[in-house]
């Protein structure tokens, strides 16, 4: 087994709601903290073996591949998970616009309103990402219903005599 299926086995352990909702809340405090040192430090990539980056950053190894598994997609070059080991090299070089995005797609609001990204991202470039965010999550229709077409709401009549009948 691999250090990434042992992080998915274990992530998906079953638990009670309240041992889960530790758990994750444990994990999501040690990644802020990565992020704080990683957005504070963010001209030196941090880069070395696993086992020395996960003790770098007050992980074990485990929490760390975890780690590594949601950084993963905003790497200038992403890993093939499966294949980390305890002496794999790593190199954390970020793509910080990336990063910023997939923040955003996750969810994550206690990760990208972090003090720390003031130096990195300028407020109007966040924005300018959080609308870029925002534009790829709509669905834009770009076909048109013929007057004779059946009405897309499903009533089986034309839609010139449906919901096209005022226009």
């Amino acid at each position: 087994m691999s250090l990434y299926s042992d992080w998915q086995d274990f992530a998906n352990t079953e638990r009670t709601q309240q041992e889960n909702d530790a758990f994750w809340q444990s994990y999501f405090d040690q990644e802020t903290e990565n992020y704080k040192k990683i957005l504070g430090n963010y001209t030196e990539p941090y880069s070395g073996k696993f086992t020395e980056l996960a003790d770098v950053f007050g992980m074990e190894p485990l929490f760390f591949m975890g780690f590594i598994d949601g950084i993963n997609t905003s790497l200038k070059k992403e890993y093939k998970l499966d294949g980390i080991k305890p002496g794999s090299k790593i190199d954390l070089d970020i793509d910080f616009e990336k990063l910023y995005f997939n923040m955003l797609d996750c969810k994550a609001n206690w990760l990208y309103t972090l003090p720390e990204w003031e130096p990195i991202l300028t407020e109007t470039r966040r924005k300018e990402i959080t609308k870029e965010y925002r534009s790829s999550k709509m669905f834009i229709n770009t076909e048109t219903v013929g007057r004779n077409d059946p009405c897309p709401c499903g009533s089986g009549k034309k839609y010139k005599k449906c919901c096209g009948k005022d226009k």
